[in-house]
């Protein structure tokens, strides 16, 4: 991710990389581990007033915070190298030699020390920063500057940990409160990442970032989807990997085959009906030689590839399974299907330049 400076309103529509968006916070939220683990009616208020997000992730921060300093903060063992007088840990040879250590009684060694100063902790800190200087309301910006000089004088340092350390973080049974807690972390540091601009309160600019922007939406579909829909017994599925059906390979053709990964797979096993996403942050039409508007045709290929090439494998799901091209509206909406050797195939549009409420309807039109 790009940190920058908005220019983008949050209560009328804007563009990001040409794209009408009324408000990005709305797909943060959807994108968040945050949604998936917290409880479904703790966000009809935000989804329906967008920019109340960045409060309400600062409130289930908060929350989370101080109920983990009411048990007590998850403490881990950090490295340490230092010059001792007695052993502990490793010795470090080269180093007591090399400085004549044990002529002066001293000896250099390596050690484990358990402290709560650990990058989860240190991550959770800079995020109560980050957000306490957006959020609307007063008295919640100040319980979160409270709670970072709580975990001051913890022992909690400034520093911020690197995105390899955010990204290895695991939970054991024994800290798996601290999940909520990480999670809104990380949503309150995507809302509030600091800008390259010196002074003021900056707001990530997903325009910096066309990668960035892709992926967002992308994982905002397959979010909504998994929340809204799991519970109607449905399996969401993102990121999965499709087999060719070969047969008489040669020897390096499996690694000239390009990878079949699909963005997002929903799944009724009851109805027997499976239907393929494919999410793209761009417009699905283009221009045809003569003029006339029409679906891109690499990505209706793309689509058209992972339904024909699972049939016969056994599934029963597969062989008549769906495929949708799901992409945001650049100032036409569309919604056609036709049914191609068996399988549904469909273009559909979801206009981000509207509320929330009409964004839910749209994208529900899929499995309806």
């Amino acid at each position: 991710m790009i940190p920058g400076e908005t220019t983008m309103p949050t209560s009328e529509a804007g563009k990001v990389s040409g794209i009408p968006i009324r408000n990005i916070w709305l797909l943060m939220l959807y994108a968040s581990d945050l949604f998936r683990q917290s409880e479904r009616t703790s966000y009809v208020s935000a989804e329906e007033n967008p920019d109340d997000i960045p409060d309400l992730v600062a409130e289930v921060l908060a929350h989370a915070v101080e109920r983990r300093l009411r048990r007590n903060l998850t403490y881990g063992y950090e490295s340490e190298h230092a010059v001792l007088t007695r052993v502990r840990g490793r010795i470090d040879v080269l180093t007591t030699m090399a400085d004549k250590l044990l002529a002066r009684g001293m000896i250099a060694c390596d050690y484990q020390h358990l402290t709560v100063d650990t990058p989860r902790n240190q991550y959770v800190r800079a995020a109560l920063d980050g957000i306490a200087r957006i959020v609307g309301r007063r008295d919640l910006a100040r319980k979160c500057r409270t709670l970072v000089l709580s975990l001051e004088r913890l022992g909690v340092s400034k520093r911020v940990p690197s995105r390899i350390e955010i990204s290895t973080m695991r939970f054991s049974r024994h800290d798996r409160e601290d999940q909520l807690m990480v999670a809104a972390a990380r949503l309150a540091f995507e809302i509030a990442l600091p800008s390259e601009a010196g002074g003021g309160t900056a707001i990530l600019a997903p325009d910096r970032s066309d990668t960035w922007m892709r992926r967002l939406y992308e994982k905002a579909i397959g979010g909504f989807y998994e929340v809204v829909l799991s519970p109607l017994g449905w399996q969401v599925e993102t990121g999965r990997y499709l087999r060719w059906p070969v047969d008489d390979a040669t020897e390096g053709i499996e690694a000239l085959l390009p990878s079949m990964q699909l963005d997002i797979a929903l799944t009724q096993a009851a109805t027997k009906r499976r239907i393929i996403i494919d999410t793209k942050f761009t417009s699905v039409l283009t221009y045809g030689r003569f003029g006339q508007e029409t679906l891109k045709s690499g990505y209706l290929y793309q689509v058209y590839a992972y339904l024909r090439s699972q049939e016969g494998q056994g599934d029963a799901c597969a062989d008549h399974a769906e495929g949708v091209l799901l992409h945001p509206s650049v100032g036409t909406m569309v919604d056609e299907s036709a049914w191609v050797q068996g399988h549904r195939l469909r273009a559909v549009t979801v206009d981000l330049a509207e509320s929330a409420d009409v964004i839910r309807s749209q994208l529900m039109r899929v499995v309806d």
